[in-house]
Order: structure tokens, then C-alpha cells, then sequence
């Protein structure tokens, strides 16, 4: 009888917790995974440039650290947002255009 309890008020818990860890671990992937495919399904599609090239032509108009870059739709345009480092240790946003890699808008991040 006393394992049964121990069972009951002592494994079943942790292994719902385990259970529910897992589940919250794996969520953020899934998510992250659904991105990656829609960007990859549009490049492949032509419709956007390969994220390779963006981040060239990126570091082309302001050389640097490429620390971070997202793909948005604005408008009905897909557009990559990068932010570059450069070396003085300001941090570049530029806005190109996704499909043609033009430069859209560049500042410095406050």
C-alpha cells in the first residue's frame, strides 16, 4: 500500500511535469521550423532572394557584424530587416526589399 502511494503522489507528478516540460520545450522549434519552411517555400518560389544573398548585400552596404535579420510582410512586400555592428560598435537596421535585395531604408539603432 505504501508504494502504491509513493507511486501516486510522488512519480505521477514528476512525470507530468516531465511531460509538460517537453511539450513547452518543443513549442518554440515548432514555431521557429513553420518560419524557416515559409521562407524556404518562397525563395524557392523566386518570390524572395535566398537569406544568403541578403545578408551580402547587407554587410555590403554597411560593413559589419550581421547580428540579427527577420523577414516581414509590410504592405503586402516582403521585406528583410537586418541589424548590423559595425566596428565603432553602433548598430545598424536596414530594410531591403526581399525579393530584389534593394536597400530600402538604413539607420542607426537607438
Amino acid at each position: 500500500m505504501n508504494l502504491k502511494r509513493i507511486a501516486l503522489f510522488v512519480l505521477l507528478p514528476v512525470t507530468l511535469a516531465a511531460a509538460t516540460a517537453a511539450v513547452l520545450l518543443h513549442a518554440p522549434d515548432t514555431l521557429a521550423g513553420d518560419d524557416h519552411l515559409q521562407a524556404r517555400t518562397l525563395s524557392q518560389r523566386g518570390d524572395i532572394l535566398p537569406l544568403e544573398k541578403i545578408a551580402e548585400r547587407a554587410r555590403a552596404e554597411k560593413p559589419g557584424k550581421l547580428i540579427d535579420i527577420e523577414l516581414e510582410l509590410k504592405k503586402g512586400v516582403w521585406v528583410y530587416e537586418a541589424e548590423i555592428l559595425d566596428d565603432a560598435g553602433r548598430v545598424w537596421e536596414l530594410k531591403l526589399d526581399a525579393r530584389t535585395g534593394t536597400l530600402l531604408k538604413m539607420e542607426q539603432d537607438d
